[in-house]
């Protein structure tokens, strides 16, 4: 999708700073500020690196700050009296007011496609400014196009802004920033630069003029959005050269400039820039084409955006040697959970197969008494395998990558890996997980958060789920019915066999007492927990997977009025409430410190992820009849206006509970994007891989 943005959205800085970019490079690295040019978090960079894939990562190039100067008054706005020769096309805020850069005044249109580009018009000058991540490097480059139509000269000075901080870190102290041409002599390689501090190394090659200075440290920027979530909200950075390029009466001109952590550069940024815009296409026709003629690919514009956006989650794992799927931009990393759910949509509805594999088998690899880790540290840390969802996700991920591709020897390759999960599960394992005598599954101990609804507070947990959440035994079960199933259509064995025949019995067991225990027949709603606490009855979105997975325990009726109930009280067109507006606990606003914002996670703020398995639990309660799937569509229609807010082209973690207008949280959200694409595609195809 091509996203156009003019004057009238950044009418205000306030405006101007409520939408960003996002250009990642699949080792976790990443570039993305507001679209008017400034950092709004603590987190945003023109360069954040990955020096070791995917979580160990620099900001080293925290901005560039770009001003242009004209021989020649001319008037700032037309409403202005005053007249200047040098304005800001950079508009970062700061602290102190008085010091804020101005250039949004100066940007005519903010376009992304396959790459931002950004119209500045300052008197009769043009500045076209282009920016693009390569993949697999932690390189950035920037190209200014430059018009001057004027009768007097004109030049562009940029100014790289420094931090070499881990991130996330503010810079402290005054450390030494050193700068050295490398190269450039005697009519050889274009000149490179080095600049080294901390401990780290960064080079920039540009065909502009080069000055370096004495190192200056810049105080007080401000980031709005770190400050509305009570963070720290103001930021350091160094500066220690300046780049500039003039731009005579009546010419053209380029200015470009690339940032690498290796002294090795490419001859361009355009062949940088048209990469990266030949890699997105690429993931279009992936997503678009199909699998080996056994699937049908996505059609609509948004849907093969998300499909693309779904990519930037994608990295590899040095300390694996696979790949994985990080949860979120900016704050998250790589979870177990989180992969598991997102892997179908982000890996196989976009036709990536090999990476869905990949990613299987490294967890495979990882798999410990029956559990997958949900956290995959650096160095010489262990895993933590606190989830009680993720293994049994892993099946099911198994499972659909499997149907979708008749791999069925890789069935036969996770078989052992499944089968210690359901044992582990069955006789018991770590963090309280085990089967009861009544088939169901039993989860956490202490204060020991195992389902997605992890807030913990001290000793405070705001979503007590111990004892037998609904979802985790929608699991349960699905896995028990997936290894009866391919026990008898895969394994090859008679072992296997006799092992899913036994999945099978259990499975049985494990739906007489779910349907008894779970099912709340005056309300037609499914308790979300069972622990003998007022958490059991409370209303929340946790019972939708009950419907939605392959396999369900529940009859159609059963099904059909869970998901109208599901609808009445906790649906939004941008996510499901995750408690029920009527509840004493509902909080309608999500913000403000941290305390707060943990107490709101899951009591009524709206996540976008569950909004997949809704749509595809309303299809599959209507048979998929053709007006159930133009209501989908049409419902669906609501993602394009949410990849216009945020994070452009991409969909967020969270929203307010009580009016979800802006986007919160994580701006770019891996399970978000992977759910809603499985939703596209039921639509599209007509196909139906959330059933048996």
């Amino acid at each position: 999708m091509r996203f156009v943005y003019g004057k009238q959205d950044w009418a205000t800085r306030e405006r101007g700073q409520e939408n960003v970019y996002l250009l990642t490079n699949g080792l976790g690295g990443f570039s993305s500020a507001s679209m008017i040019n400034s950092n709004t978090r603590n987190d945003h960079a023109f360069l954040m690196a990955s020096l070791r894939a995917p979580n160990v990562r620099y900001n080293l190039v925290n901005r560039l700050e770009e001003t242009l100067e004209i021989a020649g008054d001319f008037p700032e706005e037309p409403a202005a009296v005053e007249r200047v020769r040098r304005v800001h096309l950079s508009s970062q805020e700061f602290a102190d007011a008085a010091r804020n850069e101005n250039g949004y005044l100066y940007l005519n249109s903010f376009v992304y496609e396959d790459y931002p580009e950004w119209t500045f018009q300052a008197g009769g000058v043009e500045v076209v400014k282009r920016v693009a991540m390569a993949q697999g490097k932690n390189l950035t480059a920037v190209q200014y196009l430059m018009e001057n139509r004027m009768d007097t000269d004109a030049s562009l000075t940029v100014t790289p802004h420094l931090q070499f901080v881990p991130k996330g870190k503010p810079l402290t102290g005054e450390p030494e920033f050193m700068v050295k041409k490398r190269g450039g002599e005697n009519g050889g390689e274009p000149a490179a630069y080095e600049i080294t501090a901390l401990g780290q190394r960064l080079y920039f090659r540009t065909d502009g003029d080069v000055r370096v200075f004495a190192q200056q440290f810049c105080e007080g920027a401000y980031y709005a959005y770190d400050a509305c979530d009570g963070r720290e909200s103001e930021g350091r950075t160094c500066v220690v050269c300046e780049i500039k390029k003039d731009i005579p009466a009546h010419t053209c001109v380029t200015l470009e400039m690339i940032y690498h952590t290796r002294c090795e550069f490419p001859d361009s940024a355009e062949q940088v820039i048209n990469g990266a815009a030949e890699y997105r296409r690429s993931l279009r026709e992936a997503a678009e084409g199909g699998y080996q003629g056994r699937r049908h690919g996505l059609h609509s514009p948004a849907a093969l955006q998300l499909a693309v956006s779904a990519n930037q989650f994608i990295s590899e794992r040095e300390s694996t040697g696979g790949r994985t799927i990080l949860a979120g931009y900016p704050f998250f990393e790589d979870w177990g959970r989180d992969t598991m759910i997102a892997l179908e949509g982000c890996c196989m509805t976009t036709g990536q197969y090999g990476t869905a594999k990949s990613i299987l088998r490294t967890f495979a690899a990882y798999c410990r008494k029956g559990l997958m880790p949900n956290l995959f540290p650096e160095g010489s840390a262990k895993p933590r395998y606190n989830t009680a969802d993720a293994a049994l996700l892993f099946i099911n991920s198994v499972y659909m990558y499997v149907r979708r591709t008749g791999e069925t020897e890789f069935a036969r390759e996770m078989w052992p890996v499944m089968t210690q999960i359901i044992e582990a599960y069955r006789d018991g394992t770590d963090y309280g997980i085990c089967m009861d005598a009544d088939g169901l599954i039993r989860a956490g101990l202490a204060y020991d958060q195992v389902t997605w609804m992890d807030v913990r507070i001290g000793d405070y947990l705001p979503t007590p789920r111990h004892g037998k959440p609904v979802e985790i035994n929608a699991y349960w079960y699905n896995a028990l019915k997936i290894m009866e199933k391919l026990g008898a259509e895969c394994t090859g064995s008679a072992d296997g066999r006799a092992f899913g025949l036994l999945c099978g019995q259990l499975a049985e067991k494990v739906r007489e007492s779910f349907r008894e225990k779970f099912w709340i027949e005056e309300k037609g709603c499914l308790r979300d927990v069972l622990s003998g606490t007022k958490a059991d009855e409370q209303f929340r979105c946790n019972q939708i997977w009950a419907v939605s997975m392959p396999f369900s325990m529940l009859n159609k009726k059963q099904e059909r009025r869970i998901v109208d109930a599901v609808y009445e009280k906790l649906y939004t067109p941008l996510g499901l409430r995750t408690l029920g507006m009527d509840d004493a606990e509902f909080c309608g606003a999500y913000g403000g410190e941290l305390r707060a914002r943990d107490l709101a996670y899951h009591q009524g703020t709206v996540w976008v992820f569950p909004l997949g398995a809704y749509y595809l639990a309303y299809l599959k309660t209507r048979d998929y009849a053709a007006d159930a799937v133009r209501t989908v569509k049409r419902q669906l229609e609501a993602m394009e206006g949410a990849m216009q807010e945020g994070c452009i082209g991409q969909l967020p973690e969270i929203y307010d509970g009580e009016r979800p207008a802006f986007s919160r949280g994580c701006f770019a959200q891996a399970w978000s994007a992977g759910e809603i694409l499985r939703a596209y595609e039921a639509v599209e195809n007509g196909m139906n891989f959330a059933e048996a």
